[in-house]
């Protein structure tokens, strides 16, 4: 490796770390505007963010991809992941806010193995038998707590399949995160502005009657969401989707860290067990990740 790709390397590393870092400690973000309802934060997203997109696309030139999308096939996929990005966001929020957030964390856990096996379901990828056994070792960690504790993980099951439906609707379609970003945005616009204007009547509803403290903190949400979209994609263009495998489990690490440490979040035994059964299922998922990348470069200088 000479010293460009070394210096886009760490690059890469540093993007990862910001993005990864950025998910994870999100919640303090929502935390601090939970007087707030989850679909109206939601709705706060998408528009903030559809603005900052508007800007970040005008001046990367990247309207005729947007053009491109919207006459061609692809539309039909954005659709369905502006859907699956909405649901998961939702979910998200109000994990957090109703005091969640493990449930939050161990979704984001099992996330990375879904992924493995949605992509052999849905795109003929073959799992290799350590990714097997990490597979069913998560499974078994949920069917103990549904089994045994008679709770159902559905908080975490439902951003697990959100996100990892998502992200293979998004690999299909594969389309530059920026403009993929914006197009979704776009979709759910109207929807946010429906709500906002039309059904939304809190006391928070109308940005007139809130102070301006409030109001800052809802502006950013284009700047939380967005912010660490970008990082993530400047980190995929510049390392090995293997090397950015590892840096994924920051966001749920920090999460879990944050519910205990700061939000006083109790881990059940319940949860204790399943929490368990996933850390073992990643750690032999990834060490399968660092053998199976070794072989393949000992073939290639072979």
């Amino acid at each position: 490796m000479n010293n460009d790709e070394q210096q886009t390397a760490r690059q890469g590393i540093l993007f990862a770390i910001a993005g990864y870092t950025m998910w994870g400690i999100a919640p303090i973000y929502f935390k601090a505007i939970q007087q707030v309802s989850a679909p109206e934060i939601l709705c706060h997203r998408v528009i903030w963010s559809f603005l900052i997109l508007v800007f970040l696309v005008h001046f990367s030139r990247k309207w005729h991809s947007v053009k491109n999308v919207l006459t061609s096939k692809k539309l039909v996929y954005i659709v369905a992941t502006s859907i699956l990005l909405g649901c998961n966001w939702l979910i998200f929020i109000w994990a957090v806010n109703s005091d969640h957030m493990l449930d939050a964390s161990l979704g984001y856990y099992i996330n990375p193995l879904l992924n493995v096996l949605l992509g052999m379901i849905f795109l003929g990828e073959r799992l290799r038998k350590l990714q097997w056994l990490a597979v069913i070792l998560a499974t078994v960690g949920v069917l103990i707590q549904i089994i045994a504790f008679g709770r159902v993980p559905i908080v975490a099951i439902s951003l697990a399949a959100t996100f990892g439906l998502y992200a293979l609707l998004r690999k299909k379609v594969s389309l530059e995160a920026q403009t993929g970003l914006f197009l979704e945005m776009l979709i759910l616009l109207p929807l946010a502005m429906i709500y906002m204007f039309g059904f939304a009547h809190s006391a928070t509803s109308d940005m007139l009657d809130n102070t301006t403290h409030l109001n800052v903190l809802l502006v950013s949400a284009g700047i939380v969401t967005t912010l660490p979209f970008l990082s993530f994609n400047a980190a995929a263009t510049r390392l090995k989707l293997s090397t950015l495998g590892f840096f994924q489990y920051i966001g749920p690490s920090l999460m879990f860290l944050l519910a205990v440490l700061l939000y006083g979040e109790t881990v059940t035994l319940a949860k204790a067990v399943t929490f368990v059964f996933i850390w073992a299922a990643l750690v032999i998922f990834s060490f399968d990740g660092v053998r199976f990348s070794k072989k393949k470069k000992a073939l290639v200088r072979s």
